[in-house]
């Protein structure tokens, strides 16, 4: 192991550079790993193109929180874990060689997934996001936004007995829902002529069950008229470039439940992370045909521009390491 590292720092918007760094050291109940990947993250693009709070350099490897890899390095203290061992874990600063993590925050990979790429982090988000929509079997679950999270979420409700109604804006990912086990789809293109096609397609009844997966006012505004009464809006779309309106009235008047599933207790998201690489190894998910393209570290910036403008059949970029 050199004492220096490759490091993808943000200088300004839209602009990377790629730093030689010190390896960070593992302190006292952390390990190193020596990554292999890292997936690109659709919350990385607004702090990427510039908000008005952002400051500059970035940290070396920051925003890259998707990491796997083999440890390479063992801190004070840790134990259950061994060189060598290939992981995914909870991290921070990992569009870089080399990242640490808490040693409570890293999942061991088990042979089944030897030779894959393996971004636990947004499946574990996805498996947060499941638990906390208490799907269940005969309901009907609207997903508005089909990308990396709206397919696993879109699996995951199918088999657990639900009838997915996929909405999304590109025929491609609709095409994906359908192979990931919607029962129906929905161009998302006309507020109202969507809201009639979930009427007809629920005789009336709208969906039990509706998760935002965009992070945008407009599906925000959309979801809200999906859900049935008495039913339950989950926003697992990352809302982070300035407050929202929503339509109290109707929110109030319908009796729905609201959860914004985005965990930020350790504990849930570690166990989450746990149940991903379990559906993983055991096939219940495929990240193959979600993974739609790898780049090198120094082409950072162009994997940022295909996870904001999605060209062909793009669903979600990894830098490999």
């Amino acid at each position: 192991m050199t004492p220096t590292m490759r490091a993808a720092v943000l200088e300004g918007p839209q602009r990377f550079s790629v730093a030689e760094v010190p390896v960070p050291q593992p302190a006292a109940g952390e390990v190193l790993i020596r990554l292999e990947g890292c997936g690109v993250c659709a919350s990385n693009v607004e702090p990427w193109e510039g908000q008005p709070w952002s400051t500059w350099p970035g940290a070396p490897g920051g925003m890259g929180h998707e990491g796997w890899g083999c440890i390479a390095a063992l801190g004070e203290g840790v134990e259950g874990l061994s060189l060598a061992q290939r992981v995914t874990a909870l991290t921070e600063r990992s569009y870089a060689e080399y990242d640490v993590a808490r040693a409570d925050m890293v999942v061991p990979l088990p042979p089944s997934l030897d030779g894959m790429p393996v971004p636990g982090e947004p499946v574990a988000c996805a498996m947060n996001i499941f638990a906390r929509s208490d799907v269940r079997a005969g309901q009907t679950v609207a997903i508005v936004g089909i990308g990396f999270l709206g397919a696993i979420l879109t699996r995951l409700a199918t088999d657990a007995g639900a009838r997915v109604i996929a909405v999304s804006r590109r025929a491609g990912t609709l095409d994906l829902a359908r192979r990931m086990g919607a029962a129906e789809t929905v161009v998302m293109d006309d507020h109202w002529r969507i809201i009639e096609d979930v009427k007809r397609l629920t005789g009336g009844r709208m969906a039990e069950r509706v998760i935002e997966c965009v992070g945008k006012q407009w599906p925000l505004d959309l979801a809200g008229e999906l859900v049935a009464e008495g039913g339950r809006l989950v926003i697992a779309g990352y809302h982070q470039d300035g407050p929202r309106q929503v339509n109290m009235q109707m929110w109030n008047w319908k009796g729905i439940d609201i959860a914004s599933a985005h965990e930020r207790d350790p504990g849930v998201r570690v166990a989450g992370l746990r149940a991903a690489v379990d559906a993983l190894a055991a096939g219940r998910l495929d990240l193959s045909p979600l993974l739609s393209g790898d780049y090198p570290l120094d082409r950072l910036g162009d994997a940022l521009a295909a996870t904001r403008d999605k060209p062909g059949g793009f669903v979600k970029a990894w830098v490999r390491l």
